[in-house]
């Protein structure tokens, strides 16, 4: 599996203030218990079932601690794990491996967590076409890897922000039906979206979010260019209405039709069946539990 990781320039200011925040002026433990020539290896084990992610953090992380720390794999980022299963070996001096042990096991525990949640999303609606996105609803500062724990988990990425591709909501479109001047909002919209597919990135997209059924008609109607339209907590009856009206109206494989709001691994296999080609899910950011990892030290 081709993950395409990011690229270092976009997180190495994190790891270094993840390290700073962790071991400020020194680890007083270890400087005073540990001698300054003791070296061992770190052995990281995962303690439960899920898939990898972070582990591509490690070596510029434990390089940015101690240039003498040699970080070995033993899995890759995407991997599904077992209990007691050995993903990683950090070598060198000891007070070095306990200086960064902890930062090192947080990004593993809360990446591999968003790639399991992802994982089971993705199982979940293994009997469908539909894809499992990711949202913005990540931690500040942690988007560019948390988005790839998701692509680990199988999971597809949204748009990485405001400005890559464009999502008009329902905000969007109250403020334009402030200056609509007799016209309805969408016929206002209509006139916008020129201009605003002019200002969109190379292989950017517009996606509109509509309310209900109602809207959505209206989209169709006016054939308006957007690429995808998210159904925003419409039920399994109503996502499958769109999806027939969608077809019927010529724009199957034109117009992408995505599932928002209050998806939860029991009920995602449901808004899947509906035909819907996506399915966005913001706990796979915000609520994924840590994954459990340990660290022991063993000889050369």
């Amino acid at each position: 599996m081709e993950l395409n990781p990011p690229a270092l320039e976009t997180y190495i200011d994190l790891l270094k203030r993840a390290l700073a925040e962790d071991i400020g002026a020194g680890d007083v433990t270890s400087s005073a218990l540990i001698d300054k020539d003791c070296s061992s290896v770190g052995v990281i084990l995962a303690k439960q079932e899920g898939v990898a992610a972070g582990l591509v953090v490690l070596e510029p992380l434990c390089g940015l601690a101690c240039e003498s720390l040699k970080v070995q794999l033993k899995a890759s980022d995407g991997d599904s794990l077992e209990a007691g299963e050995e993903v990683a070996r950090i070598s060198g001096a000891r007070r070095e491996i306990l200086a960064v042990e902890r930062v090192a096991l947080n990004f593993l525990g809360h990446l591999s967590g968003i790639a399991t949640l992802t994982n089971r999303f993705v199982k979940a609606v293994k009997d469908s076409s539909a894809l499992i996105c990711d949202t913005r609803k990540t931690i500040p500062g942690l988007r560019v890897l948390e988005k790839y724990a998701v692509r680990a988990g199988g999971g597809t990425n949204h748009r990485m922000g405001l400005y890559d591709s464009a999502l008009i909501k329902d905000n969007h479109l109250f403020c334009l039906s402030q200056s609509r001047q007799g016209q309805s909002t969408f016929e206002v919209l209509a006139l916008r979206l020129k201009k605003l597919r002019r200002q969109l990135p190379a292989g950017g997209f517009i996606q509109l979010e509509v309310d209900d059924l109602g809207q959505f008609q209206q989209v169709l109607n006016m054939r308006l260019a957007v690429d995808m339209v998210l159904l925003d907590n419409f039920s399994n009856q109503e996502l499958a209405k769109a999806v027939k009206m969608r077809n019927q109206a010529g724009l199957a494989g034109r117009l992408l039709l995505e599932a928002s709001g209050n998806i939860r691994l029991e009920n995602v296999a449901g808004v899947a069946s509906s035909g819907v080609d996506r399915i966005s899910v913001g706990a796979l950011t915000h609520s994924a539990a840590g994954f459990d990892f340990s660290m022991e030290f063993r000889q050369r």
